[in-house]
């Protein structure tokens, strides 16, 4: 009896990620000091507007209220085929965290120039999902120094890719 490979043995059954939305522009704006997954609470109409894709995170934030995590400025499109029970479409949403990740984050935003935005969207199986990350604010130097450096670094494979085609 020949044995089976663990990937052979059993077909994945973990739930795939589907990307509805990220925000580059967080990742150019800010420096990125650590990340949390969160579950987002949603009305009907705005989970089939996600599942048209229709999501911006660009003006999103969040912040902490009564205890709780919200996430406001985020642009959910109203469902095309939504009647007068559809949504508004930048309403704030609770998020949903661990009590203790909450009050970690809490006590990071107190300090100067730490908040808290939202990177990506996606479905994790049928479960909307956000990942939001503790940053500090970039200067315009920062910014530019980082545009450099990926420009630098894209010449540089440029340059190792036309020496490995001659």
């Amino acid at each position: 009896m020949a044995k089976k490979n663990a990937a052979q043995a059993a077909p994945s059954d973990a739930p795939r990620k589907q990307l509805i939305a990220s925000n580059k522009k967080a990742r150019h704006d800010y420096h990125i000091d650590d990340t949390y997954e969160a579950g987002i609470v949603l009305t009907g109409t705005e989970v089939k507007s996600l599942r048209d894709r229709g999501a911006s995170l660009v003006d999103g934030y969040c912040f902490i209220e009564g205890g709780e995590m919200w996430m406001d400025a985020v642009h959910i499109a109203p469902y095309v085929k939504g009647t007068w029970t559809n949504h508004a479409a930048r309403r704030k949403r609770k998020l949903l965290l661990h009590r203790r990740e909450i009050d970690k984050l809490a006590g990071k935003t107190r300090e100067k120039g730490y908040t808290i935005v939202p990177l990506e969207m996606y479905f994790l199986g049928s479960h909307a999902k956000v990942v939001i990350a503790l940053a500090r604010g970039k200067k315009e130097w920062d910014k530019r120094q980082t545009l450099r450096e990926k420009q630098d670094l894209r010449e540089a494979q440029r340059a190792m890719r036309q020496r490995e085609l001659v």
